[in-house]
């Protein structure tokens, strides 16, 4: 891979979020307000049956936001070159599909932990919650976690976008919700049905919120779930490139690929 190339997707990236209202919109307003409408949730429910449970929330709101940006840069990066008539341009030049791709899932990566810092900011000073008291090396399992899951849905998508084209894009924004419930991202996994009690450990990001709510208030490594999320998502990173994969070639092949900016 071209590091120079690299740099050149991150520079339209950047530029592109930067003036774009619908993303500072999407990746930053929209998540600031949703750890502030959680964070007073949170002390609602401190408050009223004098409990920690509002802070797991509040973690589990904090921690979800990671996959949910990094999913959202991989995914509709992608869209702004479509919408624009310019994804075809792109690859004319000897820019490589790996070389795209990875660019985006590092502006992905980098927003999200831009956000969860000053989401993290926020919740310390307006609602006196401190995630970092989970610990560096806690915080940063979980990260690398929740950003590899991220990434094999977000391209997945990304796949069938380039494949069926734009009338499925709202895949890009409208389909990772649908896994939130499933991971138990704002409660344990003991509070499900039990036909979905099963069903929830298919997901990485599951093994990630069991594990931070059992290190609440301390700095313990739980490396039986940690180990759990990463061998999942080495699943879930395989099948979501393979996927990738065969419907880029689709698109190319049926003429789809070219079609989509029509």
């Amino acid at each position: 891979m071209s590091i120079s190339r690299i740099k050149a997707v991150l520079y339209q990236e950047f530029f592109v979020s930067m003036r774009s209202v619908e993303i500072i919109m999407d990746i930053i307003f929209f998540p600031v307000m949703t750890i502030i409408l959680f964070g007073f949730l949170s002390t609602y429910l401190s408050g009223a049956i004098g409990s920690s449970i509002g802070q797991r929330v509040l973690m589990g709101m904090l921690l979800w936001d990671v996959i949910f940006i990094t999913q959202y840069s991989v995914s509709v990066g992608s869209l702004w070159n479509v919408w624009s008539r310019n994804l075809s341009n792109m690859f004319i030049t000897p820019l490589d599909i790996k070389e795209y791709i990875f660019a985006h899932t590092l502006s992905g990566s980098i927003k999200s932990l831009i956000v969860f810092l000053i989401t993290s900011v926020i919740s310390i000073f307006v609602f006196d919650f401190n995630i970092f008291d989970l610990g560096v090396i806690n915080l940063l399992l979980y990260f690398i976690n929740l950003n590899i899951f991220a990434f094999a849905i977000g391209v997945a998508i990304l796949g069938l976008i380039f494949s069926f084209g734009t009338r499925i894009q709202a895949f890009a924004w409208g389909l990772l919700p649908l896994f939130q419930p499933l991971t138990a991202a704002l409660y344990p996994v003991s509070v499900l049905p039990s036909p979905l009690k099963e069903m929830a450990y298919i997901f990485p990001p599951t093994y990630i919120f069991e594990a931070a709510r059992a290190s609440f208030g301390s700095t313990v490594v739980h490396w039986d779930l940690i180990g759990m999320a990463f061998a999942t998502n080495i699943v879930y990173f395989v099948l979501g490139v393979l996927f990738f994969r065969l419907m880029f070639k689709k698109s190319r092949e049926s003429g789809q690929f070219a079609r989509n900016e029509s």
